[in-house]
């Protein structure tokens, strides 16, 4: 294979190894998995101006997401520009459905990503959530009864329950402290 040709699979497979970790973030999200979420970020990741590293970004994130109740994040649009081998830029659009306390609610999301490639593989830098909207729905689809599917098409599903990272986040003794020892 000739020089361009090794040039052309490298960028192809950095585009595809940066657009996982857009659906790896929304899955690790939806699931609670703290600890997959955690590592597509780098590890010396900044979190606050006073905080950086991926256990001040782990109890970030749990303190985000604890007062949320199930998410669904479905990514779309994602557009990458490679800087160099190392260095990329991204902007990714999401629709979600969030359920915070007993609302239901649809936001459509602007991600705006700085990725840097470490060891080979690649990783968030920064991920800057911006909101289009969120608005909220007219029935919250978690009060349903069960669905039982294939019985029924409609009414509420086994996920995200039947992940354990999820069973694990929404009890109290899933819970982990955080870097200081305090539980989030």
């Amino acid at each position: 294979m000739d020089e361009g040709a090794v040039r052309d699979v490298g960028r192809l497979l950095a585009y595809e190894e940066i657009r996982q970790l857009a659906a790896r973030y929304a899955l690790a999200v939806d699931s609670r998995d703290l600890d997959a979420l955690c590592a597509l970020f780098v590890d010396d990741v900044r979190v606050t101006r006073d905080a950086s590293g991926r256990e001040a970004l782990r109890a970030s994130f749990a303190d985000q997401l604890r007062p949320l109740g199930v998410t669904i994040l479905n990514v779309g649009t994602h557009v990458i520009d490679l800087l160099d081998e190392d260095h990329a830029t991204g902007h990714v659009y999401c629709k979600g459905e969030i359920q915070e306390g007993p609302r239901w609610i649809h936001q459509a999301i602007l991600y705006r990503d700085v990725y840097e490639r470490r060891g080979g593989r690649w990783y968030f830098v920064r991920r800057r959530h911006d909101l289009w909207y969120g608005a909220n729905v007219g029935a919250n689809p978690a009060g349903l009864p069960p669905a039982n599917w294939p019985e029924r098409s409609y009414g509420s599903g086994t996920v995200p329950s039947l992940w354990k990272t999820w069973q694990d986040f929404t009890t109290p003794e899933g819970a982990k402290p955080s870097e200081n020892g305090e539980m989030p």
